[in-house]
């Protein structure tokens, strides 16, 4: 089969189309003709090494495992003699482990990891919508538990995971403010948000407006000048950016600085951490099935092109989703 692969940190051009092994089919184990793919963080870091950090998931000196990627769509085409539930045929979604490898045309799975793919929805969309949408769910609905009426402030609001947080912000009934660059102001708009706030033009943590959720996606600001524009009684949710500082990157501010600084202020400063991924992956189903979110893809690559891709998502101004194709 042919895959995306690398067998040392670098730039993108580190990348290369190659036949490869099919990945061995485990008796718990599922393998799935992959339709699509999507590019995330853990997908960049894996392929530079950067944050530095990050080599203790891949390796310290090179890539343990060859081929990349995590979020995928597509249809099974092997089931495990110990799997129930699904079945050769099947039109399936999810997030797979980093190192399974879904920039390739079979990837390796497990049954907990994949839900029906939605009603209605392409491949394309459907493999756009696990790892973002997931982090966003998580976010809003059980570390912030917004409330109807409640005002909520997203950073990267015109990005992967902020175009899933504007909609699910708006689902749970919140008054919201998406901050963008210019070029995405109609998209963010155009996903529900109350206000859009042009980070270029101006700078909402120096404005007059206090917010009860800011769910920060970008971390250009520090957590202390956050916390002067969230309410006593609001939620604080540092969540990645900075991918710049080649030591720990963002996670010295989420992992260190946030829990620190939430003993000293009345807000709640909290991270997110994707667990029980079937139950969110479900509920995501419901809420794009029902029509109330939608995914956006910003562009697709065919596999060849996969390098592009990468770059595109390092320089950190796409649009949505960048998805990659079989």
């Amino acid at each position: 089969m042919r895959a995306i692969v690398q067998d040392e940190y670098g730039t993108p051009d580190v990348l290369r189309v190659e036949e490869v092994e099919r990945p061995r089919l485990t008796d718990d184990g599922v393998l799935v003709r992959v339709h699509a793919a999507s590019v995330n963080p853990p997908d960049i870091a894996g392929v530079t090494g950067v944050p530095f950090v990050a080599r203790a998931a891949f390796g310290l000196r090179r890539p343990r495992t060859p081929v990349r990627g995590c979020d995928l769509a597509g249809v099974v085409e092997q089931v495990g003699k110990d799997v129930a539930g699904l079945r050769v045929g099947d039109e399936v979604f999810g997030e797979v482990h980093p190192q399974a490898g879904a920039f390739a045309e079979v990837a390796a799975a497990t049954p907990d990891q994949l839900v029906p793919k939605p009603a209605g929805l392409t491949f394309e969309e459907a493999a756009a919508v696990p790892m973002s949408g997931l982090t966003a769910l998580r976010a809003l609905r059980d570390v912030a538990c917004v409330r109807p009426g409640q005002t909520v402030l997203i950073t990267g609001a015109g990005g992967g995971i902020g175009t899933f947080a504007v909609q699910i912000a708006k689902a749970m009934g919140a008054e919201v403010t998406g901050v963008c660059s210019t070029g995405k102001l109609d998209l963010v708009r155009s996903l529900g948000a109350d206000h859009v706030v042009d980070y270029t033009r101006k700078d909402f943590a120096e404005g007059p407006d206090r917010y009860d959720v800011i769910f920060d996606n970008v971390l250009r600001h520090t957590l202390t000048q956050l916390v002067r524009v969230v309410n006593r009684d609001g939620t604080l949710i540092p969540n990645g950016g900075q991918f710049w500082k080649r030591w720990m990157g963002g996670a010295g501010v989420i992992v260190v600085k946030g829990p620190l600084l939430s003993l000293v202020v009345p807000q709640r400063v909290r991270s997110v951490r994707l667990s029980q991924k079937r139950e969110g992956l479900l509920a995501l189903t419901e809420l794009l099935e029902s029509g109330r979110i939608k995914p956006v893809v910003g562009q697709t690559y065919p596999l060849g092109q996969t390098p592009a891709a990468m770059a595109d998502f390092a320089e950190g101004h796409a649009r949505g989703k960048l998805v990659i194709t079989m």
